[in-house]
């Protein structure tokens, strides 16, 4: 098991997480629609990734208290891109849904995004993009660890 409190392993756990948070950063500005929080995207995409959901599942997934969810999900109905709806088992409940409106926004989001990606990876070499696109699954699946 490698050592990832010293030496190589240490420095290349600070690199990755250093590049990480800078590319994170960077792919945040390239967003559509500026009046969107960084919060209220994630949550879209979350509801574009999973599907209809409560608020209180949308609150464990995205890591954020039940209230702040809530009026998270109010200000996103406000802007016409999520909907409430009855739960189908629990009439205390409601179920959030992503509108047409906020799928043709992620969609040109995603667009946009992928776009600047492509701009930066047109600056790498052969190899440096064969390393990233094998590194791609397994960048994928620490995020979702």
């Amino acid at each position: 098991m490698p050592d990832f409190s010293q030496g190589d392993d240490a420095a290349a756990v600070n690199a990755l997480r250093s590049a990480v948070m800078r590319l994170s950063r960077r792919l945040k500005h390239q967003r559509v629609d500026e009046s969107l929080s960084p919060t209220e995207m994630s949550v879209l995409g979350t509801l574009a990734r999973c599907g209809r959901a409560t608020p209180g599942e949308l609150a464990r997934k995205e890591h954020v208290q039940p209230p702040s969810m809530t009026r998270i999900v109010a200000l996103l109905e406000a802007k016409g891109l999520v909907r409430l709806e009855p739960h189908p088992d629990d009439r205390r409940q409601k179920v959030v849904t992503q509108t047409e409106r906020a799928e043709a926004m992620l969609e040109e989001s995603r667009r946009k995004r992928n776009a600047f990606l492509a701009s930066l990876v047109e600056e790498l070499d052969d190899d440096e993009w064969a390393k990233l696109r094998a590194a791609a699954p397994v960048l994928e699946k620490l995020a979702h660890v």
